[in-house]
């Protein structure tokens, strides 16, 4: 419905609004057929601030039903993967719920691509497909040909447009029931390109995921309305703003990730135009849009809606909040409604929250005695004796969620000591799809999952100090060092197991990508045309700014067991470079970068 008016939120109810349900359901599908008798939807917006397509649930509802009917009628069995490319767009929306409605799996690819990475992407793209079995694949004009090239020599039946699928003949058979058992979708973990991992999300665990974050994360009404430019291909994107609104029977407002990239104050105009509650991003995207913010500027805001500014996905920089606070309070920004919280694709979504209404709270502890000891020791922020960093807690977990901080032995920590984060709850995954093995790396017993993020609790509290399983995340982008060392080792001066990954922060507190390398080679020119020529590929395969350094052979430090130890060699760069070394480090790639 190009042009439509903004589908409006009753802001109190009325003797016709339909009584707020908080996601007690048993399926997505019996979700959307009750947010279909209400009045609420979906509004898509351009980079202008301009609506150009309005969906009431309504609608979505029907045109969902009859998709399905024509998805089976093609010959779909339940259970058949769908791939679809997760753009912001309500194809996506139409076509993830077309699959809930006729029992097939949907499985959201990235809609990314940077200047130069076609091939980087379509390999990408290709993985996903055969990792996921997809039986067809559906892309918008701007994305299929990319999608066509990567389903080359799979047993993809139907790689095309949405119209090709909307114009095949329906099913006369009914839609099938949907069990709470039954497989909801597959989210792929961002991050790997090459070892793609696929999450089993069903839908009792979706639903109970939902029903936690609507009740007690966010504290939901029917009062509320949503905001967001994130990804749909992301969990946060995914089921906090797509999924979060329907089993909640509230409005949401979309703007393109891209358009945000290119004119993030139109996240503020949104804000105001809607007169939103609710809006996640994580911390790049509020330091982000405060830079581009011009003081004159705020004045045409009105922020004094926006009771939740969810707060995820990457560590958490306070000053970055700090600032953008500080910025928008004439606007009305309350700083108390800063949430932090914390979450992973394999628990669906969220795992704990912040307290709402009271900002968020920090520690500012021993990064020695952190790295070294594992032991949380409060500090001074003005103790210039001992290197101090600054953690944001992140709240309690959700009810019917247990965590647990365990040593490498696999005992149970106390209060105030670092280690691995257990988590046991209602929305943990089933399994990675198709990788046994990996399941049950992850999945321990007794349905405990071994999240590979390090952090701490006190008195409840979760903070989060370390990187899920190695993973390296640069401005909200997923990076897992596995792809690096691959690259390193296809050079013929690098071993198999000579490279290590990881990512290191600089004095301002960003972090910085490093890629550390066993090089046997003694020759200056050679060793620099190595380092360069890593550099180089690192950017053209990943579209990723990285800092290479060659060590000498057997330098890289191992676990016990006899493999490389990424987590250690972070530490010995981070010792071996103060502050100022990291400084210099940093501004050595953006020059690198900017010459190349």
């Amino acid at each position: 419905m190009c042009g439509g008016n903004i589908v409006q939120l009753n802001a109190t109810p009325t003797s016709h609004q339909l009584p707020f349900r908080p996601a007690d359901f048993a399926t997505l599908t019996e979700a959307l057929d009750y947010a279909a008798q209400g009045d609420t939807g979906t509004n898509f917006y351009t980079g202008r601030g301009k609506i150009y397509e309005t969906i009431p649930y309504s609608q979505l509802r029907a045109e969902a039903q009859t998709l399905a009917r024509k998805l089976l009628g093609y010959g779909l069995e339940q259970g058949d993967r769908v791939a679809l490319v997760a753009e912001t767009s309500s194809d996506f929306v139409r076509f993830f719920f077309a699959c809930q409605y006729a029992g097939l799996i949907p499985v959201a690819l990235p809609a990314t691509i940077k200047m130069g990475a076609h091939a980087v992407y379509v390999a990408q793209l290709h993985r996903l497909l055969e990792a996921s079995s997809a039986v067809v694949a559906v892309a918008t004009e701007g994305y299929l040909p990319f999608l066509k090239e990567a389903a080359e020599e799979l047993d993809t039946k139907m790689v095309d447009l949405p119209e090709a699928f909307h114009a095949l003949p329906e099913s006369d058979q009914p839609l099938p029931t949907i069990q709470a058992e039954d497989i909801s979708y597959i989210q792929y973990t961002s991050g790997s390109t090459r070892f793609p991992r696929g999450v089993v999300i069903k839908h009792h665990t979706i639903m109970a995921n939902l029903s936690g974050i609507i009740q007690h994360g966010l504290d939901i009404t029917a009062a509320d309305r949503l905001v967001s430019w994130l990804p749909f291909y992301h969990d946060m994107g995914l089921v906090g703003f797509v999924l979060t609104p329907v089993a909640g029977q509230l409005s949401v407002d979309y703007l393109d990730t891209r358009e945000f990239a290119v004119r993030p104050r139109q996240w503020l105009n949104l804000m105001t135009q809607t007169k939103a509650t609710i809006s996640f991003a994580p911390s790049f995207g509020y330091d982000l849009c405060a830079r581009r913010v011009r003081e004159k500027d705020v004045a045409s805001y009105d922020l004094s809606n926006w009771r939740v500014a969810g707060i995820g996905a990457e560590m958490i920089r306070p000053e970055t909040l700090d600032h953008f606070a500080e910025l928008l309070a004439p606007a009305g920004f309350d700083p108390k409604a800063f949430t932090a919280c914390y979450g992973m694709a394999e628990c669906t979504l969220g795992v704990s929250f912040s307290p709402l209404d009271e900002s968020y709270t920090t520690h500012y502890i021993d990064s020695d005695q952190l790295a070294d000891l594992h032991k949380v020791v409060i500090m001074e922020p003005d103790d210039v004796d001992c290197r101090g960093r600054h953690f944001v807690n992140c709240g309690k977990p959700l009810p019917c969620y247990e965590v647990e901080i365990r040593d490498e032995d696999g005992n149970c920590l106390e209060d105030w000591r670092s280690g691995v984060i257990y988590v046991r709850g209602p929305s943990v995954m089933s399994g990675y799809y198709n990788l046994p093995e990996e399941s049950a790396e992850a999945l321990c017993e007794d349905n405990w999952l071994n999240t590979g993020d390090i952090g701490y609790r006190v008195d409840g509290t979760l903070t989060i100090t370390g990187r899920k399983k190695d993973l390296i995340i640069i401005h909200g982008r997923n990076i897992w060092p596995q792809d690096l060392e691959h690259i390193a080792e296809t050079q013929p001066e690098v071993r198999v197991g000579d490279a290590v990954a990881f990512s290191a922060p600089d004095a301002g507190g960003d972090e910085l990508c490093v890629l550390v390398v066993q090089c046997r080679e003694t020759d200056a020119n050679n060793r620099l045309n190595l380092v360069k020529r890593l550099t180089a590929l690192v950017r053209m395969e990943l579209g990723l700014d990285c800092y290479v350094e060659l060590v000498p052979n057997r330098s890289l430090p191992k676990t016990s067991s006899g493999k490389l130890s990424r987590a250690k060699a972070r530490l010995d760069f981070i010792a071996e470079h103060d502050e100022e070394r990291l400084t210099a480090v940093a501004e050595e790639v953006r020059v690198r970068i900017a010459s190349a």
